[in-house]
């Protein structure tokens, strides 16, 4: 499978260097789609200079006039290169962070537009560095659009994978709109990351940074739970990484299970729910190593990928010492460095 998802482009000739890996959750808000998005009265640049941008609600789906961190990182190239150095990861599978989903927004060309634009600005964001950067583009869940969204990111762009939030234009994951997006994405095995964006009941999490701390953990497991109870996971194998860790989803394996084996309304697919939910991957971004560990138990080291949020407030800031102080064998920690990653993105994996 080539760097764009499909079976057609030959694997890149990258191999793991000794002290290097592959961080799967890195964020970039390119400068020329902020700017785009500035002409058009929907983002508010005059605080770039101190670290932050404001975005319209209907792009963001968080409240107006919300401050939202803008490392310079985010948008300039060699900035991110060397912080990327500085902490021994040799590349970065950079998507859009949440906040430019339109995953609240009610127009469905407002939606499709905006996600486009991000996806070309995205793709010339990582044509900067190609040896050090690649690209999941976005789409506009819930809308007709998607899957078509998703094969231009693909085909056209060259984009590495696809990069989705927990929902979209009012509709769940689980929703019949989004089956072509799946079928396509099932169908190329292409890697997609899933990261929340948005989160249950906000207005009890209005305080204390809460929707980070509590509400994208809690988005994660409830978005997973419907596409396994919607049974799209088993109409479509995706080839899924859930960021964060899975959220919530891995404590609540057993609760699912009782509940699919316990009520009717529950048993909708043919295996219990943590035969689908073992399938898929996870990144290391749980920021507890007991935590980290217990996950690695759980799925195996071969469904976990580092991942570090970079470069927000709430990352890991010493990714390679996080994997390399849970004491695994040394396939073990190669895998969820490099190996795991490598694989699913279409980069050689060497013997």
């Amino acid at each position: 499978m080539g760097l764009n998802g499909s079976q057609q482009a030959p694997a890149a000739a990258v191999t793991a260097p000794a002290a290097g890996a592959i961080d799967v959750h890195a964020h970039a808000m390119p400068l020329p789609l902020l700017e785009r998005l500035a002409v058009r009265g929907l983002a508010d640049l005059t605080g770039v200079s101190d670290g932050v941008v404001r975005l319209d609600p209907r792009v963001s789906g968080v409240g107006p006039r919300a401050p939202l961190p803008l490392a310079r990182s985010q948008y300039d190239v060699d900035v991110r290169l060397s912080e990327m150095d500085a902490v021994g990861v040799e590349r970065h599978a950079v998507s859009l962070p949440p906040f430019l989903f339109c995953s609240t927004a009610d127009e469905r060309r407002f939606a499709a537009d905006i996600v486009a634009q991000g996806n070309d600005e995205l793709a010339a964001y990582v044509a900067d560095a190609p040896d050090r950067l690649l690209g999941l583009g976005s789409v506009p869940l819930g809308w007709p659009e998607a899957a078509g969204e998703a094969r231009r990111a693909l085909d056209d762009l060259g984009l590495a994978g696809i990069a989705i939030g927990s929902r979209g234009g009012g509709r769940d994951l689980d929703d019949p709109v989004n089956d072509d997006l799946w079928a396509l994405l099932s169908e190329r095995r292409t890697f997609v990351f899933l990261h929340p964006s948005g989160v249950p009941d906000p207005h009890r999490q209005a305080d204390f940074w809460l929707p980070q701390l509590v509400g994208y953990p809690m988005e994660t497991a409830l978005s997973v739970a419907r596409l396994v109870f919607g049974r799209v996971l088993e109409r479509f194998p995706l080839n899924l990484c859930l960021a964060h860790g899975g959220g919530c989803l891995p404590a609540l394996r057993g609760r699912l299970d009782m509940g699919w084996e316990r009520k009717d309304v529950a048993r909708t697919t043919r295996v219990k729910p943590s035969e689908f939910t073992d399938r898929l991957y996870y990144d290391t971004a749980v920021f507890d190593p007991t935590l980290l560990r217990r996950l690695v138990e759980d799925v195996g080291a071969g469904h976990v990928l580092l991942g570090t949020d970079h470069p927000f407030e709430l990352g890991d800031r010493a990714p390679l010492d996080t994997v390399r102080g849970l004491g695994l064998d040394r396939a073990s920690t190669r895998a969820i460095l490099w190996d795991n990653a490598a694989g699913l993105l279409g980069l050689h994996v060497a013997p």
